[in-house]
């Protein structure tokens, strides 16, 4: 039978289809690999790291990609209608694409927002997203374990059978995780206190921010949909330049203009501030790098911070895999 979960609840549609209900892994038999589809990078690693050689995990959105702004391709519509799991971030992340979640969802399909089963108490909720939480909780990283924890439980009722390999995946996951986290804070505490400050192209960092100590601001808000006004950007460049700011950073699926701009505003009142670095926010590196898993998205923006800010972190990050600059 259809089931949609959301916030942590799984809710199943009873409409007299039991004949015709889409066999299980359990009920095909425990060779068999089902499919999940999946939507940013983030969602992707975590889902491919848990469910393992049980299931083939399609993502849609590649490297580059703003879930903000994607729109689904009639691609994507077929791969999701074709899918017996989809995992999204929800929290309103896909923006653009949560009505085409409900669209393909049936009485076969099984669809989870994972962000949407963290402890509310626990979600931003800043002003400018009237109510709505910040969705950019992979940011903090014992937030994002909670999302493993999720995708875990999931596959574990779809595919009762497998429990024992989804356990043990998301254990393996879930411990490399708490030393990332670790690395995050001791490495961002290595930063001069007057330095953690944090400016960026868009508002994704608060959580990242809020866990591990350092002051933020953005360009734009928390959707890149919003835009940035002439006023916000000189208030940004008087706030640069009267704390002396002398990095800030970039951001690889948001558009460079706005940091340019404040790179040039500090200029002309003859303060320099540079690039510190290009950050990983709503999507990760490129496919088959270290960059393109979430533990290297988050490795490099620890350890590029850091650098950039004063501290001290190794060149090549927590596990030596960062790639040259």
């Amino acid at each position: 039978m259809f089931r949609f979960a959301c916030l942590g609840l799984v809710i199943a549609a009873v409409a007299g289809c039991q004949d015709d209900v889409a066999q299980t892994p359990s009920e095909a038999g425990a060779s068999d690999q089902y499919t999940i589809v999946t939507t940013c990078g983030m969602v992707t690693d975590i889902v491919r790291g848990v469910a393992g050689e049980r299931a083939e995990v399609i993502g849609l959105l590649g490297e580059g990609v703003d879930p903000h702004l994607y729109k689904p391709t009639r691609n994507d519509r077929k791969q999701m209608m074709a899918a017996d799991v989809i995992f999204y971030c929800g929290l309103m992340l896909e923006g653009k694409m949560e009505e085409a979640f409900l669209e393909v969802a049936d009485e076969q399909t099984l669809v989870v927002p994972v962000g949407e089963a963290i402890d509310k108490n626990r979600l931003r909720s800043p002003a400018e997203f009237e109510g709505h939480p910040d969705p950019h909780v992979w940011m903090d990283v014992s937030l994002w374990q909670d999302c493993v924890r999720e995708v875990a439980r999931q596959l574990t009722e779809y595919d009762p059978e497998s429990a024992a390999v989804y356990e043990d995946n998301a254990a393996r996951l879930l411990a490399e995780l708490s030393q990332l986290d670790t690395y995050a804070r001791e490495t961002i505490a290595t930063i001069p206190t007057e330095q953690r400050v944090l400016v960026t192209a868009h508002d994704a960092f608060g959580y990242f921010a809020q866990a591990y100590g350092l002051e933020v601001k953005s360009v734009q808000g928390i959707s890149t949909i919003s835009e940035a006004g002439v006023k916000h950007i000189n208030d940004l460049v008087d706030f640069v330049v009267e704390r002396r700011i002398r990095a800030i950073f970039v951001e690889s699926s948001v558009s460079k203009a706005n940091i340019t701009a404040i790179i040039e505003g500090a200029a002309a009142r003859d303060w320099e501030v540079r690039v510190g670095g290009e950050l990983f926010s709503d999507a990760m590196g490129p496919g088959g790098t270290y960059e393109g898993t979430y533990v290297g998205m988050i490795d490099h923006n620890v350890t590029t911070i850091a650098a950039a800010l004063g501290g001290e972190a190794p060149a090549d990050g927590m596990q030596g895999k960062l790639s040259p600059e």
